[in-house]
Order: structure tokens, then C-alpha cells, then sequence
């Protein structure tokens, strides 16, 4: 009871701080001023591009909109941050599985071992299975979607070869804090550990954990390789992530406003989309520059091992919708 005061205290004087920070207005305000909080640093693709989407919506709305971008988590982290836009503190992130804290569905954003590959991703996202994940979202989360950005394959990374669930037993491994994430790594024979992204690179450097699992992208911007010699190709997440913004802001745009916020969020996707692309082609070659030893693995033997358990996990209703996008990506 006292640690639970103590912690809903703590949050009530971070978002008491935020909300003083963000209060004082001056002359030159826009007539719309949005806060992002990321929690990639600046040479991650999705910084770049709320930049570059930022920059979009100032000069699309004659400086009637300005997006201020804060990365590597400065605001806060990405639960937290959800937390700030539904309390009307900021206004938008970047976020995915974790919303199942709120919503089942969005478990579907980074199930293990559901999607294979980048053509089952964009069979689901054009799918109206998405488009009511979608509505679930701004229903539940007072968040709405304003686009999606494909995240490359998340891999294991480690300090020794880990080629079969067997070379798992007990090995602790940090996760996102989703609870299907805890499912699939207990059941592969891991001990997950749900931590904040930005706490990974210290607890890997101290051996508070011995283990992760990122898309190449985010292991290469946090520096894991100076923590990690290791990187297996599990694969076993196809996934992407939702930038979000407070559906109470966008509802609270003008409409010619909003028009210019959807066209410049369509913009930002196509900017990150080919970004995205282009570092998908090297972003191997500098690992394994930087040291790092790319280990072929089991794929088969580790999905064997959990798909039961995450399918378990699933209540009715969201054992319906894993069948039907099993059904929709296999065809």
C-alpha cells in the first residue's frame, strides 16, 4: 500500500512538472502546438522522420501548426507517454504492442511468430481487421493512429550463440513491458524481464540481464553491439508501430487543419517508408562491422516452442482474429 502511494505520488508530480513546463504561453504561439515524445534517439528512422513531419506541418499550414519533437525518451518513457496524452500534457509518440495494456487487439501489432514477412505485414495493415483494431484504439486509449511505420524483424542478441530454444534455459533476457512477450520467452525456456528500452544498455553492461531482442535498427541506434557480440536470427517478430496523437487534439483542429495534419502524416510515411528500406540493405553490414557475429538459427524449433503458449494466452475473442489473419496472410 505505502509503495503504491509512493508511486501514485511520484506520477503526480512528474505530470504536475510537465504541465508547468508546457503551461507558459508567449506572443508568437501557433494556433496549434503539438509535443512528441519518441523514444529513439535522433539517428533512429522515426526521429528523423517526426522532423521531417514537423518541418511538413509548419510549412503546409503557413506556421499554424508546429510539432516541438523530443527524442531518447527526454519526456518520458513510452508508457508514461501515453499517459501524457491521455492526460492532455503532450500529444503524440510512436507506440505498438504495448498499448494492449488498454487494448487486446493491438497485441497483433508485434505477435511473435504470426507474421513471416514483409507481404503478410501489408496484406493485414490493408485489411479491415486493421482498420477495426484501429477504431478499438481511439475508443479505448483516447489515441488515434495517423499512420504506420514497418519495423524490420526483431532479433535476439547475446554475448554467446543461441541457435535453439535449448541454448536458452535460463538465460535472462530483457522484454517490453507486453505481457505475450513474458508467454513466448518463458515458454521458449528464457527468464524475461519486461524493462524500459532506455534502462537496457546499462542493465547489459552491468549483467543485470544477459539478453535482448530489438529489429536491427534499434540495436544498432542504442549501441548494443558495445554490449552484445552476439546477434541471433530468430525473427520472430514481424511487427509494426503506430504514431499516435490525443485524439481530443485532433478532434480540437479546424478542419482545414486537420486535412493538412492527414496529409503530412501520409508524407511522413512515405519519407520513413524509404528510409526504412534503404537501412534494412546496411544496416547488417555495419553490425557485423562493429563486431557483432550473426548466427544462423532453429526459426522452426523456436516457434514450435511458444506458438502454443502465446495462442493459449489469447482470450476467445482474440483467438478469433489470430485465425482469421493467419487466414488472410496465408492466401
Amino acid at each position: 500500500m505505502i509503495l503504491s502511494e509512493l508511486l501514485r505520488v511520484r506520477y503526480s508530480v512528474f505530470f504536475l512538472s510537465l504541465i508547468l513546463l508546457f503551461s507558459c504561453k508567449t506572443e508568437d504561439e501557433p494556433e496549434v502546438l503539438l509535443r512528441a515524445s519518441l523514444i529513439t534517439n535522433e539517428d533512429h528512422t522515426w526521429s528523423k522522420a517526426f522532423e521531417f513531419f514537423s518541418k511538413r506541418l509548419e510549412e503546409k499550414s503557413d506556421g499554424r501548426i508546429k510539432l516541438e519533437v523530443y527524442h531518447s525518451e527526454q519526456l518520458s518513457k513510452e508508457i508514461e507517454s501515453i499517459r501524457l496524452i491521455q492526460a492532455g500534457v503532450i500529444d503524440m509518440t510512436i507506440t505498438a504492442s504495448i498499448l494492449t495494456n488498454w487494448v487486446d487487439e493491438a497485441v497483433f501489432c508485434e505477435l511473435p511468430f504470426l507474421l513471416r514477412d514483409s507481404k503478410d505485414l501489408e496484406k493485414l495493415v490493408n485489411h479491415p481487421i486493421s482498420q477495426y483494431m484501429e477504431k478499438e484504439i481511439i475508443k479505448k486509449t483516447g489515441l488515434r493512429p495517423v499512420t504506420y511505420f514497418e519495423r524490420g524483424p526483431r532479433h535476439l542478441t547475446s554475448n554467446r550463440p543461441i541457435k535453439h530454444p535449448d541454448d536458452l534455459k535460463g538465460i535472462i533476457i530483457r522484454v517490453p513491458t507486453v505481457p505475450v512477450y513474458v508467454t513466448a520467452w518463458e515458454a521458449m525456456g528464457a527468464k524475461p524481464t519486461p524493462m524500459a528500452f532506455s534502462e537496457v544498455f546499462t542493465s547489459l553492461q552491468q549483467n543485470t540481464i544477459e539478453a535482448q531482442e530489438n529489429p536491427l535498427a534499434m540495436i544498432k541506434a542504442a549501441g548494443f553491439a558495445e554490449v552484445q557480440s552476439h546477434l541471433n536470427l530468430t525473427g520472430h517478430v514481424v511487427s509494426w508501430a503506430y504514431p499516435v496523437l490525443g485524439e481530443k487534439q485532433y478532434q480540437a483542429m479546424p478542419d482545414d487543419l486537420k486535412k493538412i495534419f492527414d496529409e503530412c502524416a501520409e508524407e511522413m510515411h512515405q519519407f520513413e517508408r524509404n528510409l526504412f528500406l534503404k537501412n534494412e540493405q546496411t544496416l547488417a553490414k555495419e553490425l557485423k562491422e562493429k563486431g557483432m557475429t550473426f548466427v544462423e538459427v532453429d526459426k522452426d524449433a523456436f516457434a514450435n516452442k511458444c506458438t502454443e503458449a502465446i495462442y493459449k494466452s489469447l482470450s476467445p475473442d482474440m483467438q478469433k482474429i489470430y485465425n482469421e489473419i493467419l487466414t488472410v496472410t496465408r492466401n
